[in-house]
């Protein structure tokens, strides 16, 4: 039975190549001894990875033994380099400044055999914004494995290997979360057209959201070992969390932001924009363009770190401010250093004519002084009237927080429930807001609507 599996089975059967962390490529070798040792058949895998990174530069380590021939040994050096660098780096998205260098080195003194014999052979990685090299195994370690991984499987498509199976032991383990969304690509491209391939990870990073129909749970059964199921969801809590993370990751990148997302300072601006639109379009003006994509993020303070995160994910990301908000300061250092869209900090007092503004100084004083009253008649024993603001100061929000001090109001001002009477009433409210207003809204809209590309 067994010759019959290994005469006629055995020839069908798919080749399992397993790749881990520890295949990585040398960064270093002693061209003598690798050459001697490929003689032989004793190479690791790291070590034929580089020999097919050398092949698919179209060398092979004997072309740089000769050291006589110095200006052709320099042309098949930086030939060699272009080409692993545009094989390497058309995945590799996390720094485009870099490139590989090959280097001929002679042995140093007191080397350790097999490094005692020349010629040595180093690969180097350059990056062109320092304008400075360091030896291939000083990199990351997860640029290493990337590095390695693709020079290998460079190998595998050389030698014309089909029917293989790629086991890839925690691929990019290394690597940072969003340099972890490189190896997808390689592996939906290169990789599973003419190969299966199966990967274990615990990354929500190297769950591709748009495809959880290919994800596998793992769970080590008390009875029965490991359990592999395609009921992602039935999994227990902690073997489901990767795929309930990378979801959360597609739902915030997609929900919440968008290609061109306006950061606003709480969930009221975002009613009164959508209020002021509607009356715009009403009356055949323009309000806010619907690319615009409307995040409020809770208060002033988290401005900044908003905009560095949305920033870091080249989106077009503009700010609108209050004029008072003292995080300002430090959203202007953001724009200033290309965090945000040129011209991307708006504050409302561009559109109010004084120095000190709020969203809500966009509407007519007697107006918004209605909203609130609306809103707080449980808490008011009287309406609150004009002749009790303090028209010196050109918040009005601020004069509604005064004249609630100076009632002993217990209950304290919150920005959100005039806005949602106005939300709630907008079909009798709309209609009174006056022109001025109308007016003020446009210049804003179309402040705003500048910042994004034309159609």
């Amino acid at each position: 039975m067994l010759h019959l599996i290994d005469e006629y089975a055995s020839p069908l059967m798919p080749k399992f190549v397993y790749f881990a962390e520890y295949d990585s490529m040398p960064g270093k070798v002693a061209l003598p001894d690798l050459i001697q040792r490929r003689e032989s058949g004793q190479l690791t895998r790291g070590e034929r990875a580089l020999l097919s990174l050398l092949d698919r530069a179209g060398v092979s380590p004997e072309d740089f033994k000769d050291s006589d021939q110095h200006e052709r040994l320099l042309r098949e050096l930086e030939n060699s380099g272009n080409v692993i660098s545009d094989e390497v780096f058309e995945y590799w998205s996390q720094n485009t400044e870099l490139e590989v260098q090959l280097k001929v080195l002679p042995p140093e003194t007191g080397a350790q055999p097999p490094f005692h014999e020349e010629p040595i052979l180093q690969v180097r990685v350059f990056n062109r914004r320092h304008r400075a090299s360091v030896p291939f195994d000083d990199r990351s370690r997860g640029f290493v494995w990337f590095f390695s991984f693709l020079a290998y499987f460079n190998e595998l498509e050389a030698a014309g290997t089909t029917d293989l199976i790629l086991l890839l032991d925690e691929p990019g383990l290394s690597l940072h979360g969003r340099a972890q969304e490189d190896p997808l690509p390689l592996i939906d491209e290169r990789l599973a057209p003419k190969h299966q391939v199966l990967y274990t990870t615990h990354s929500p990073f190297m769950v591709d959201p748009d495809h959880l129909q290919r994800a596998r749970t793992v769970i080590d059964m008390e009875r029965g070992g490991a359990k592999v199921s395609s009921e992602i969801f039935k999994a227990d809590e902690d073997t489901a969390f990767p795929l309930l993370a990378s979801m959360g990751v597609e739902m915030t990148q997609t929900l919440f932001v968008g290609e061109h997302t306006l950061l606003l300072e709480g969930p009221s601006d975002l009613i009164y924009l959508d209020v002021l639109t509607d009356v715009a379009e009403t009356n055949r003006s323009i309000g806010l363009d619907p690319r615009w994509v409307k995040t409020p993020i809770g208060g002033s303070g988290k401005l900044s770190t908003f905009v560095t995160l949305l920033g870091a994910n080249k989106l077009n990301v503009a700010v609108l401010v209050d004029s008072s908000t003292k995080d300002v300061g430090a959203v202007q250092r953001l724009r200033d250093n290309d965090q945000l869209a040129k011209n991307g900090l708006v504050e409302i007092s561009e559109f109010t004519s004084t120095a000190d503004a709020d969203i809500e100084d966009l509407f007519d004083r007697d107006f918004y002084l209605e909203l609130v009253n609306r809103a707080y008649a449980s808490e008011l024993t009287k309406p609150i009237t004009a002749s009790e603001l303090n028209a010196k100061d050109p918040r009005v929000v601020r004069q509604i927080e005064a004249v609630f001090k100076k009632r002993k109001i217990t209950t304290r001002f919150n920005h959100y429930r005039p806005a949602a009477v106005l939300l709630r009433e907008q079909a009798a409210l709309a209609p009174r807001i006056d022109a001025a207003t109308i007016t003020r809204a446009d210049q804003l809209f179309t402040r705003l609507n500048s910042l994004l590309p034309k159609r």
